[in-house]
């Protein structure tokens, strides 16, 4: 995906927010002009950071795991985990629109549909025709430039992330993991995730879950 114009902050509000399970902190959230994608991608810029190297997570959006807290997946337990470390650290959580690793919440609801016939998360995506996972970066890049920000410590458990965050000329300084959020429900999930597109989960974290 090319960038065009650099992009500009559009809005800056503080919002208090509060997750289900009672933790509570307040986020000023950020939007912006000239997207390259012209989604309506924010920024959630979170602690008091004076200085040092910003900790940062790029989060896709997952209406069923973020909102209805679903077990199919990890999406809704490392939102929860990244705001809560972010803050602690300073920095900023990114929170893109790319339901289902961007193929859309119908698509993503289709995938699912294939998994319970016993395909893993990536065979079903190939199955439908869509791409194992269609993120492009580029708009979280123009959001940090935006934002002043072209070193940081990432924090996730997928490669790729930091990979297109290198190649699109960010410098990220260290890779973080998240946390381990395995359910019964979601142990095949993490597995493929872990096997396929090797994120940085111990398998062997996941192994009281199953037994």
């Amino acid at each position: 995906m090319p960038t065009s114009t650099p992009a500009a902050v559009r809005t800056r509000v503080r919002i208090p927010l509060r997750f289900a399970d009672g933790y509570s902190v307040t986020a000023e959230v950020v939007t912006f002009h000239g997207l390259v994608d012209g989604a309506e991608h924010i920024a959630l810029v979170l602690g008091g950071r004076t200085g040092g190297t910003p900790l940062v997570r790029l989060h896709s959006e997952c209406l069923t795991g973020d909102v209805f807290g679903s077990a199919r997946c990890d999406c809704g337990p490392q939102l929860r985990e990244a705001v809560a470390r972010i803050d602690g650290a300073g920095g900023v959580l990114l929170y893109l629109r790319q339901e289902g690793r961007g193929i859309g919440l119908y698509n993503k609801l289709d995938a699912y549909a294939l998994q319970d016939a016993g395909l893993d998360t990536y065979q079903a995506n190939t199955a439908l025709g869509l791409p194992e996972d269609a993120r492009d970066y580029t708009p979280a890049v123009q959001m940090l430039a935006a934002l002043g920000v072209a070193e940081l410590d990432l924090l996730t458990n997928n490669p790729d992330k930091a990979r297109q965050l290198r190649e699109l000329g960010i410098t990220v300084a260290e890779t973080v993991p998240t946390g381990v959020h395995a359910t019964p429900d979601n142990l095949r999930y993490l597995h493929a995730k872990a096997a396929h597109t090797h994120h940085t989960i111990a398998l062997s974290d996941l192994a009281h879950v199953a037994g």
